[in-house]
């Protein structure tokens, strides 16, 4: 099961009526990539495989694809507003560590493909 906040809904829901497109739905999924060796893939689609998964959350259609499902399972989205505008955040109950980008994780047992990382991260 995949949790999405009220106000990470609220915002989906306005970004998808920006889009003017009918039948748009929210496609989460992860690819091997990133610093720490799977990162997030998180955007609007309109074509569904027979093999997604779809969820129905704070009345958004959600679609995951298969291999995705497995490393989503639990996963937290919210949005924070900021300073500076404003941004997804996802925790993800499944990683065993994230770069300080926040958008790359790594897993128990699995290495994804990990590239070099330019985030600089202040202590």
């Amino acid at each position: 099961m995949i949790h999405i906040s009220e106000t990470a809904s609220d915002k989906i829901k306005e970004l998808l009526d920006s889009e003017g497109t009918p039948n748009l739905f929210l496609r989460l999924g992860v690819k091997a990539g990133g610093c720490s060796g799977f990162s997030y893939g998180m955007g609007f689609d309109d074509q569904q495989q027979d093999e997604d998964k779809e969820f129905e959350i704070n009345g958004l259609k959600i679609v995951v694809d298969a291999d995705s499902s497995k490393y989503l399972y639990g996963v937290e989205i919210d949005y924070k507003e900021s300073g500076m505008g404003g941004g997804f955040t996802i925790n993800n109950p499944n990683a065993i560590a994230s770069c300080g980008c926040g958008s790359s994780f790594k897993v128990k047992d699995e290495e994804g493909a990990p590239e070099k990382c330019d985030d600089k991260v202040e202590a």
